[in-house]
C-alpha cells in the first residue's frame, strides 16, 4: 500500500464515518429503538413465560441474536445506501476517474458500513444490559464474529449498491432476502429444537452460523460449532471482496 492509497482510504472512510455520526438520529437511533422493543416484547413479555433454552433464560438466549441482527442489518443498509447515493449524485465518477485503486474504494465504503454496524451492535448490547446481565464466555469469538459479519454484509450491501439503478432497488434484497434469512437464522430459537428436515435446511442459511458463533462467544453454547462459522465467514468475505473488485473493474452498474 502506497502513501497515496492510504490517504485515499482514510479519506473515504472518514467521510463515511462522519456522515454516520452527523445524522445519528437516522443511522443509530432507529435500530436501537427497534431492538429495545424486541427485548420488551419477546424477552420480557413473552420470554418470561417460556422455559430455559440450553440452560439460559429466554432473554439471555436471544440477546446475542438481537445484537447480531442489528449488526447485519445496519452494515448492509449503510453500504448499499451510501454507494447508491454516490452514484445518484454522480460523485462516484470523480472517484472512479481518479488513480484510486478499486480495492481502496471497496475498503473505504466497507469500513464506513462496518463502523455503523458495529456502533449499532455496541448500542444494542448496552440496551441488553438493562434487561439481562451476560458475562461473555469467550470475548475473542464475540469480537471476531462481530467484525467478520459486519465485513461480509458491508460487502454484500456494496454489491447491491453497484447493481442498483433506482431507490427501490436498494430495499428489495434487505426486505425479501436479508430479513427472512435473519429471522430464520436462530435469533429467537435454537435450531436444535427444530424437526430434522428444518434443522438440515437451516444449515443452508449462512446467518445461522454467524448467530450461532456469536452466541457461543457470549454464552458458551452452540448448535453447530463456532469454528465452522468462522471458516464460512472468511470464505464468503473473500468471495464477496473479489466480486466487488470484478464489478468495479468491469464498470457494472456504473457506466451509463
Amino acid at each position: 500500500m502506497t502513501q497515496a492509497d492510504l490517504i485515499s482510504l482514510s479519506s473515504i472512510a472518514r467521510r463515511e464515518t462522519v456522515r454516520i455520526f452527523r445524522i445519528w438520529v437516522q443511522t443509530l437511533v432507529p435500530p436501537v429503538v427497534t431492538a429495545t422493543l424486541y427485548f420488551l416484547i419477546f424477552g420480557s413479555f413473552i420470554g418470561s413465560r417460556l422455559d430455559d433454552v440450553h440452560g439460559y433464560d429466554y432473554m439471555a438466549f436471544i440477546a446475542p441474536g438481537l445484537i447480531m441482527m442489528a449488526i447485519i442489518t445496519n452494515s448492509y443498509t449503510n453500504a448499499v445506501s451510501s454507494f447508491f447515493s454516490s452514484k445518484f449524485q454522480r460523485n462516484i465518477e470523480e472517484l472512479l476517474v481518479s488513480p484510486t485503486p478499486d480495492w481502496v474504494i471497496v475498503l473505504g465504503y466497507v469500513s464506513g458500513a462496518m463502523v455503523r454496524g458495529l456502533s449499532v451492535g455496541v448500542l444494542v448490547g448496552l440496551v441488553s444490559l438493562v434487561f439481562v446481565r451476560i458475562v461473555p464466555h469467550n470475548l475473542l469469538y464475540v469480537v471476531l464474529f462481530a467484525i467478520l459479519t459486519s465485513f461480509v454484509f458491508a460487502l454484500a450491501g456494496l454489491i447491491n449498491g453497484i447493481f442498483a439503478k433506482k431507490f427501490d432497488d436498494i430495499s428489495i434484497i434487505p426486505t425479501f432476502v436479508i430479513t427472512p434469512l435473519t429471522y430464520l437464522g436462530g435469533v429467537f430459537y435454537s435450531i436444535a429444537l427444530l424437526p430434522d428436515v428444518w434443522r438440515l435446511l437451516s444449515r443452508l442459511n449462512p446467518i445461522v452460523y454467524m448467530i450461532d458463533g456469536f452466541r457461543y462467544g457470549f454464552l458458551g453454547i452452540s448448535d453447530i460449532g463456532p469454528l465452522s462459522g468462522l471458516l464460512i465467514l472468511v470464505l464468503i468475505g473473500a468471495l464477496l471482496f473479489a466480486a466487488n473488485l470484478l464489478l468495479l473493474r468491469k464498470g457494472t452498474g456504473l457506466r451509463s
